[in-house]
């Protein structure tokens, strides 16, 4: 062994002079050795060894750096990844920046990463979980009568647009960081995007879903204590007759429209009471408010009888109610198969009106079908005759580019006067089907069926256009 080596593990014995186990306090001559004092003094002072002072620097700082990593490490490990867990106090004081407007945005930024990585993580909230109970009480419903503007001003900016990978749909504020709006909107997603009326956007968690109603409770990520909110009603006082007002998002692209309607009944199926209205609704509409006359939400819309005009439905407001009060949903799930409930509110058989309503509308999709197709023959010949007589442009748009020759002042170019008797011919065909259209909206509007229905029935078929009445 090398004689530095052996000074690290030995020691010179001051009477006899032989090496010593640095750990024996008693030498072979009997002498008493001093206590061990460590590394430091592993070395007697008399010997020249120029590298063990080096080393014993190196060693005692790989031994602070070690410590200091197992620290970072276990309070890593042990601190709670869930929802309302502590943060670490870098985060909250050192890692903030000075300027508050970026300190706020730099918190809501890392909230959401957390969340949505707790997310992944599989440490969030279960969403199926039925939500804890309400932090305050839910205040009674409202009693004054608004004006119809009124109501809408101050619901609109409590509605948004609910944005999932798979669709988009409505939800309304209840709380400033509470939103309602239905399963089959979020569907299985965890996190959704709200996009407010002004073009601003937050992120939201499903906090519960309750599949029995169709009623899913979004919790949002950075709420704002003046989020405008909508009040919750009460469905069970409704009035055959009164009016509603529906606002939503009609195939999720026309964000806060409104309509109008009244309380055509109310209905149960299964478990769930619902608010039958004859208010427009269209798919993106699900989980929008249905207000009454004092602006409070009676009903959430859920869903529409697709196969007749003006039979919609939303979910008693009572039922959410209950849910952000604390109590726990139903498991059963009466509300996946919509379209057979509503069937069974049908009369099992209809009224002579209901059975001749029905004949003439199928009379009208009949008549209607074949001047389709006739419009798509006409379409063949309106382009060889602009390509070849025709001198300008076209004024206003319609579902087929020749009804221009039936709209006043449609066409402002000129024919060529080789081809006056070609585009006289094709006016008097075009006058010849717009009779038919007519005729076909005569016959149907005889047999009591609704406007409505013949406008849809038009616009399915790419036929609207309004100078046929004309």
């Amino acid at each position: 062994m090398a004689e530095s080596e052996s000074a690290r593990f030995s020691r010179l014995c001051p009477k006899c002079g032989r090496r010593v186990v640095r750990r024996i306090t008693t030498c072979r001559c009997g002498a008493e050795l001093p206590a061990d004092t460590g590394f430091e003094s592993a070395v007697d002072p008399g010997e020249e060894t120029p590298t063990s002072g080096v080393r014993a620097t190196v060693v005692s700082g790989a031994a602070v750096v070690l410590a200091l990593a197992f620290g970072a490490y276990w309070l890593m490990r042990t601190a709670p990844t869930g929802d309302g867990a502590a943060r670490p106090a870098l985060t909250a004081a050192a890692a903030r920046p000075s300027d508050p407007t970026i300190a706020a945005t730099a918190e809501r930024t890392t909230a959401e990463r957390e969340w949505e990585a707790a997310v992944s993580l599989g440490s969030a909230k279960n969403p199926t979980d039925p939500p804890p109970a309400a932090a305050a009480p839910l205040p009674p419903p409202p009693t004054a009568t608004l004006s119809i503007e009124d109501i809408i001003s101050r619901a609109m900016p409590a509605v948004v647009l609910v944005e999932t990978p798979g669709g988009r749909g409505s939800g309304f504020y209840v709380r400033p960081d509470t939103i309602l709006t239905n399963v089959h909107v979020v569907e299985n997603n965890n996190v959704v995007t709200l996009r407010r009326g002004d073009g601003t956007s937050v992120s939201a968690r499903v906090e519960s879903r309750a599949p029995a109603y169709d009623i899913a409770v979004l919790k949002v990520l950075s709420p704002s204590s003046d989020q405008a909110t909508i009040p919750l009603g009460d469905a069970a006082s409704l009035r055959q007759g009164q009016d509603v007002i529906v606002i939503g998002s009609p195939l999720g692209l026309l964000q806060n429209t409104v309509t109008r309607g009244i309380v055509s009944a109310l209905r149960r199926s299964g478990i769930t009471t619902l608010v039958q209205t004859d208010a427009a609704v269209n798919p993106g509409n699900s989980g929008g408010p249905v207000l009454d006359r004092t602006g409070a939400a009676i009903g959430i819309t859920t869903m529409s009888f697709r196969e007749a005009q003006g039979l919609n439905f939303a979910v008693s407001i009572d039922h959410a109610r209950s849910i952000l009060e604390g109590h726990a949903p139903p498991t059963a799930t009466t509300m996946n198969n919509a379209a057979s409930g509503i069937r069974n509110f049908s009369p099992t058989v209809g009224s002579e009106a209901d059975a001749a309503r029905a004949e003439g509308l199928r009379q009208l999709e009949g008549s209607l079908d074949e001047l389709a197709r006739a419009a798509t023959t006409f379409d063949v010949e309106w382009q060889r005759f602009k390509d070849q007589c025709y001198a300008g442009s076209i004024a206003g748009s319609f579902d087929h580019n020749w009804f221009a020759v039936l709209a006043n002042g449609a066409m402002a170019g000129s024919v060529s006067p080789q081809c006056g008797a070609y585009f006289d011919e094709f006016k008097r065909n075009a006058r010849k089907f717009k009779d038919s259209i007519k005729s076909a909206d005569d016959a149907a509007r005889r047999a009591g069926v609704y406007p409505g229905e013949i406008r849809d029935a038009l616009r399915s078929r790419h036929l609207e256009f309004d100078g046929w009445s004309r």
